[in-house]
Parts: structure tokens; sequence; C-alpha cells
């Protein structure tokens, strides 16, 4: 199986194109789409989608992920080799997944052998369909990264600093996802039980509870969410909207 996930969007023709291409390496592929809906260029958004997807993922499940401002520069093109696969640009989009993937050794890919495989030239524009694509499909059928790619230590992959950290009380943390129904994902785990979550920039104290529908439509709350990420909602609101923020923004979190 081969999981999808981009910043494509759905008007254009290069999922189709990306897809059509692995599946010409590779026929017999199962590909799942994610989403292709990332917020465009958005590394930490889709590092974050990536992570829920490989939880629930079966073992040798190849993960492709192509959020990739920097294609077509000097930045790497990686295989990641754990109990599932991770092939992403080496631009920080691993980094919420590989904590889950017990890598145990990561590949840098070379576009001439990956050329040789596919038999098309390669763009210096769409990575996805021409190198990515391709190399997802490649190891999906068995064929070993040593034939297309060149071993690189673990530790030399691109992180993204999305640590939680203390400021006296207060928790500084960072949106790291907001989903369709504006609910707010912060980069925090195993907090431990709580009954309020104050946001001292906001003038607000909001309840931690365990459901939406806890508080009246048009309240927010704070809740574990489905993620095990701390998450800010509105129940049947928007609390990005409410609180105007976006991934990436930072947010100070007292937590009580």
């Amino acid at each position: 199986m081969i999981t999808l996930t981009t910043d494509f969007g759905l008007s254009s023709p290069y999922v189709g194109e990306m897809k059509v291409a692995m599946l010409r390496v590779n026929p017999k592929a199962r590909l799942v789409d994610v989403t292709h809906a990332v917020t465009r260029h958005s590394v930490i958004e889709g590092s974050f989608v990536i992570e829920q997807v490989v939880k629930y993922s079966p073992e040798g499940t190849v993960h492709v992920g192509v959020i990739d401002p920097g294609v077509g520069t000097e930045r790497k093109a990686v295989i990641i080799e754990g109990d599932q696969w991770l092939v992403v640009p080496d631009n920080g989009l691993a980094t919420l997944p590989l904590k889950h993937v017990k890598a145990r050794c990561a590949w840098e890919i070379d576009l001439e052998r990956v050329r040789r495989f596919t038999g098309w030239r390669i763009s210096s524009t769409f990575h996805g369909r021409d190198v990515f694509g391709p190399a997802g499909a490649l190891i999906e059928k068995g064929v070993s990264p040593e034939e297309f790619a060149r071993e690189i230590p673990l530790d030399s992959l691109i992180k993204i600093d999305i640590e939680p950290r203390r400021e006296g009380d207060l928790w500084v943390l960072r949106v790291i996802y907001v989903d369709d129904f504006g609910n707010v994902i912060l980069n925090l785990e195993n907090y431990g039980r709580l009954r309020e979550v104050e946001l001292p920039d906001f003038g607000l104290r909001i309840p931690y509870l365990s459901a939406y529908g806890r508080v009246k439509p048009g309240e927010l709350l704070a809740l574990p969410g489905s993620h095990d990420y701390l998450e800010i909602a509105v129940n049947q609101g928007s609390a990005s909207e409410r609180l105007g923020l976006k991934v990436g923004d930072g947010v100070k979190v007292r937590l009580i």
C-alpha cells in the first residue's frame, strides 16, 4: 500500500499525473489518497498529516509526501526505511512521522538512476511525478533502495523545530494543524489531566472537556481531540476564525 499526501490541490492534473506515473512503474500498486489539500508549502501541516496516517498504517506501508517548496534546488529527495517507509523531500516533512516508523536507515534518491527505471525526463519542477511517486512505487514493488539511492546518516535529515517550550508556568506552543472545522491543534502531547486551559494573550480561560458537545454551540473549549495533541475548538464553530490562528502561529498556554 502507498499513501499519498501533497499540496497539489484538486483542480490541476498534478495528482493524476503522479498516480498514473506510479502505476506505470508498478501496475499492481495500491494507492491511498490521504489528502492533496495541505496548505501550499506548509511543511509543518504536511508533517502532521503524514504522522496521523503512519500511526494507523500496517507494517510495510510506503508513505509518499510531496510538500516541496524547494523542488529543483539542492534539497535532497530521501527515503527513510523502518517498519514503514517515508519517501519525502528532506525539508522537515519527516519530522513528526519519524516518531512512529522505527527508522533504521535513510537514503538519498539518485535522480538519474530513477530516470533509468521510468524512462522519462525528470522535470526540475515536478518531482512528485518524476521522482517521489516512482520511488515509492519501486519500493512497494520490492526494489531495494540501493538500486536507485545511496545510504546517508539518519541524523543528517532535516527536522523542524516544533518542540513545545516552557516559560515559567506557561507552555509556548505552535499551531501544527487547523482542520476543516476550524479546530486548532497545538504541538503538546502527554500533558496530564486538566480542568481548564488559559490563553493569556487572548484573555481567555476555557474548560477542558472530552467532547465538543460538552459546551453550548458557539462556546470555546479545549480537549484531547482524536490525535493526542492539545486542541482548541468551538462547538459548531471555528476556533481558528474566533482566535485568528493559523498553522505556524505561536500560542502561549497555561494548563490548569
